[in-house]
């Protein structure tokens, strides 16, 4: 039983390191993944002065909400489905498209 104990905890232990060392090499990748419309934070987004220009450009009100502290964790996506954010499928591949014309750093 305890060899059989010793084995389960060696297993984990070692699942863990590579767990871990799997998420640190997969950090760089996500910091330098391209915006989105579906995935990356508004907060995320209004940090970066580039997606914030195509913010400033597509989607102004959304900079002067009163509200965006409250939503800076949800994604454009996600409060689209909001009347009150007026922004529909069109909207979104516009922004999208103007994310996509942002050349990588």
């Amino acid at each position: 039983m305890r060899l059989l104990i010793a084995g389960l905890t060696g297993l984990i232990l070692t699942v863990g390191a590579f767990d871990a060392s799997a998420q640190a090499a997969s950090a760089p990748a996500a910091s330098a993944a391209k915006p989105s419309v579906e995935t990356t934070s508004i907060a995320d987004l209004i940090a970066k002065d580039t997606t914030k220009a195509v913010l400033a450009k597509d989607l102004p009100k959304l900079l002067t909400y009163d509200g965006l502290d409250q939503i800076k964790g949800m994604t454009l996506r996600d409060i689209s489905k909001f009347p009150q954010a007026e922004l529909d499928d069109a909207k979104l591949a516009a922004i999208q498209k103007d994310f996509d014309a942002i050349p990588a750093s």
